[in-house]
């Protein structure tokens, strides 16, 4: 348990989970039923459950035997020892530290806001040493290349950025040998396993384009989100010693890995103004002229300090005034850590608002009206075309409905490449079929 080698072929130790009769702290299943009947399912009202209990106590009382629970304080004491899974919820919350007016102070500005959230140290324990990973969990990084030298992705450990993250962790003799252990992030629902639940502070019309409030708003998240993930910092400098799911125990190095999110909330982690790019400083309009910069946190604390917030707005799209949560953990360059959401970014962005645009728009660039008008209702008739088959949506007007959802995207998708050949150049049908592979990988 110190961190020191075994033997290879050395057996790992026997597990230490629970077995399928322990029902802790309830004696038997029957107890646990019978509580979660009458307070969950049920919902019974607490003299109803002193009544039935009573009647079974009664029923039970000619064979020397008793009910699971005496009263209906018994059965309650017992619901709150119950333990919520393996991690408590735990808490802290924030204030507003600035500047406050004299008179007319907003109501946000005196405000306690709450972040619950789960240890994330413990999250990661619990997933590392997950059984049902046993089978599909990458100890290292690697890299595939084909016989030309191609790098083959298959998933993250695959990918570049894992692989020099294990460089650096294995040039540094205090973590050599250590197993890197990314923690992802997301702001969706669909994550693996819920971490917290954010503040977010709300007013009134009149302080809603307030400047004092938008730039709390931003820096509430960042707060938050460096206290969430601080019991996770001491371990990635010196290593930790834990199960894993073959029951091994090994070394990790923790690292803040991809943040999942679309780009408003890019934007937001980035400490952007919207419509730059969080990853370089070349303006939007003016991709292929002057001299443009990757961004980091070297960078950014450069140019903090040496111009003033108005002109890294307007020449940088850089909001100064914010500390992004990433600058206090080792490793962690937020504008390195972005990843896209698939949703967003490729589905709807990529595919919808900009591929299916892209098609449009050549195909009234290079005929006449109506003669473009008749290619895309070829196109719309190949859609509806399309047999009924499992995995497959059915379009019978085609691609014309007014909103587009996610899913619509999705079954579009599917579809939309032999609807277009030979409509459009090969290059374009190329491209569309280069887009496609990468997002089903993806």
């Amino acid at each position: 348990m110190n961190g020191d080698a075994i033997p290879p072929d050395t057996l790992p130790p026997r597990g230490s989970g629970q077995g399928p009769d322990d029902w802790t702290p309830y004696a038997n299943r029957l107890e646990f039923e019978v509580a979660d009947f009458l307070y969950r399912r049920n919902q019974m009202s607490a003299g109803d459950i002193n009544f039935i209990l009573s009647l079974w106590a009664a029923s039970l009382a000619i064979h020397n035997d008793k009910p699971p629970f005496s009263k209906v304080r018994h059965m309650y004491d017992m619901i709150d020892s119950t333990p919520l899974g393996d991690i408590s919820w735990e808490s802290f919350s924030l204030q507003y530290n600035g500047e406050i007016r004299e008179d007319n102070v907003p109501s946000w500005m005196e405000a306690d806001y709450d972040v619950w959230f789960r240890d994330p140290r413990i999250l990661v324990h619990n997933l590392v040493s997950n059984p049902d990973f046993k089978f599909n969990f990458d100890y290292t990084p690697f890299q595939e290349r084909t016989t030309d030298n191609t790098h083959r992705f298959r998933d993250f450990m695959s990918g570049n950025w894992a692989w020099s993250q294990a460089d650096i962790i294995a040039d540094d003799p205090q973590t050599h040998s250590s197993v890197f252990c990314p923690i992802i992030l997301g702001t969706h629902r669909n994550g693996v396993v819920l971490l917290a639940f954010l503040a977010i502070p709300k007013t009134t019309h009149e302080f809603r384009d307030d400047a004092a409030f938008h730039k709390f708003r931003c820096q509430l998240l960042h707060s938050s989100l460096a206290k969430i993930l601080e019991p996770l910092k001491p371990g990635m400098t010196s290593p930790e010693v834990i199960r894993f799911p073959d029951d091994h125990f090994r070394k990790v190095i923790y690292g803040l890995g991809p943040y999942i999110a679309d780009y408003p909330e890019q934007a937001l982690l980035a400490c952007i103004v919207q419509g730059w790019c969080a990853e370089c400083t070349a303006p939007a309009k003016y991709l292929d002229t002057g001299h443009h910069v990757r961004r980091s946190q070297a960078h950014t604390d450069l140019l903090v300090e040496e111009f003033e917030l108005g002109m890294l707005w307007d020449e940088y799209g850089l909001v100064g005034d914010i500390v992004p949560f990433t600058n206090g953990f080792p490793r962690a360059n937020i504008n390195e850590l972005l990843s896209s959401d698939i949703l967003h970014h490729l589905i709807k962005g990529v595919f919808k608002d900009h591929l299916v645009t892209w098609v449009n728009d050549y195909i009234k660039v290079e005929h006449s009206a109506s003669e473009a008008q008749k290619i895309l209702d070829d196109i719309d008739r190949r859609i509806a075309l399309a047999l009924s088959f499992a995995g497959l949506r059915r379009f019978p007007e085609g691609r014309n409905f007014k909103q587009w959802t996610g899913d619509d995207s999705k079954a579009l998708m599917k579809v939309y490449l032999p609807a277009i050949e030979g409509h459009v150049p090969d290059e374009m049908v190329k491209a569309m079929h280069a887009f496609l592979d990468f997002c089903y990988i993806a």
